[in-house]
């Protein structure tokens, strides 16, 4: 195991644990600058990966001061850690409509954007928005290939976006544009599909400029394609996993240059037979995506995980492996996103491997403080 991984004072951590190394955080956080030349303004890292006041901080300090989340309150973290602008790339809809205008209400001094594919949710968002006297910004949710969310370029995302433009309390805002669908291991294909993205959001923009529609932002993709639009005039890029990334990134996409900065600290707790052992990290603790190999043993060679229950993990290994009963494994989790949020805090590693206390995931739970 590379020994930038070892706890010095490992002892002194309950396991199953969430671990996260500072030192390489910082390095993932100057890596990001580094892929845009040194120009923060386009970046807008996305909170969901790590969800902490903390490193929101760490992140302000290196100069970036935009950001982009999911949740109502990641919104309202990013808000009390002084961001003044952030984007909420989620639509909103039924009651966190309110709640939504109730956290505008609350941090006047926060630039908050929303996204929207939908009329009904115009519609909707419109009419709260004017009974309070608000004035939101929204920005359409483009569909370029995923077919998660979003509407495609055409005739009825003009009417969207223009339905916007007619309300009283709406702003229509830019583009806002993921594209998950792109898994292209090798970056020239990487590109070639990101440049297909960019062909539908350059007709979407020539659709809204023949109407006579700004549009004074756009923000795309996530951390695989976050080389390419760091590159591209215009545009800002989102993404969100590089900060702790994890094993499933580091495999497929060498040529980003992050490095796992966060495992999950795991303990022997039996030994059934002299080929298998077995974990206490179950599946309340690493999360159940994707499928198939949901972590990486890295500290036990040849190590082949298995079954997987709640609180149990069996692991194969060759015989005539050293093991011994509450050995320490460290385990890299092939998506780190899912994991961060099974956990209320995650143990923090300092440069000479040593734990220095824990800091909250303060943005796990939905409830607005």
């Amino acid at each position: 195991m590379d020994q930038k991984y070892r706890i010095q004072n490992v002892e002194n951590i309950p396991s199953p644990a969430l671990v996260v190394y500072l030192p390489l955080v910082q390095q993932n956080i100057e890596r990001a600058i580094a892929t845009v030349d040194g120009n923060v303004s386009k970046l807008r890292p996305h909170a969901k990966t790590h969800k902490t006041a903390e490193i929101i901080k760490m992140e302000r300090e290196a100069g970036i001061l935009k950001h982009k989340c999911a949740t109502l309150r990641e919104a309202e973290m990013l808000a009390q850690g002084g961001i003044e602008d952030i984007l909420i790339a989620y639509q909103m809809v039924g009651p966190n409509i309110n709640r939504f205008l109730s956290l505008q209400q609350r941090y006047p001094n926060a630039d908050f954007k929303v996204i929207v594919d939908h009329q009904e949710p115009v519609t909707a968002l419109s009419a709260a928005a004017e009974k309070l006297g608000l004035s939101v910004k929204v920005m359409l949710d483009l569909d370029v290939g995923m077919h998660r969310t979003g509407v495609p370029v055409g005739d009825t995302a003009v009417e969207i976006y223009d339905a916007i433009n007619q309300s009283d309390s709406l702003q229509p805002w830019g583009l806002h544009v993921y594209d998950g669908h792109i898994h292209d291991e090798d970056l020239t294909a990487r590109k070639d599909a990101c440049n297909q993205s960019l062909a539908q959001v350059e007709k979407m923009q020539a659709l809204l400029s023949a109407k006579g529609l700004a549009v004074p932002l756009i923000v795309m993709g996530g951390t695989p394609t976050f080389p390419v639009y760091a590159e591209t005039p215009g545009v800002e890029a989102s993404p969100g996993t590089f900060i702790f990334h994890d094993y499933g990134y580091t495999n497929r996409y060498p040529d980003l240059g992050f490095i796992p900065a966060a495992l999950l600290l795991s303990r022997v707790i039996s030994i059934p037979t002299p080929n298998l052992v077995t974990l206490d990290l179950g599946h309340k603790a690493i999360a159940a995506d994707p499928d198939g190999v949901r972590g990486i043993i890295l500290n036990i060679e040849n190590a082949e995980v298995d079954k997987q229950h709640e609180e149990h993990w069996a692991v194969n290994v060759p015989k005539g492996t050293p093991i011994q009963i509450g050995q320490e494994v460290y385990v890299c989790p092939t998506h780190i996103c899912p994991c961060v949020a099974l956990h209320p805090f995650y143990y923090v590693i300092d440069a000479d491997g040593y734990c220095q206390g824990t800091w909250e995931v303060t943005a796990r739970n939905r409830s607005l403080s």
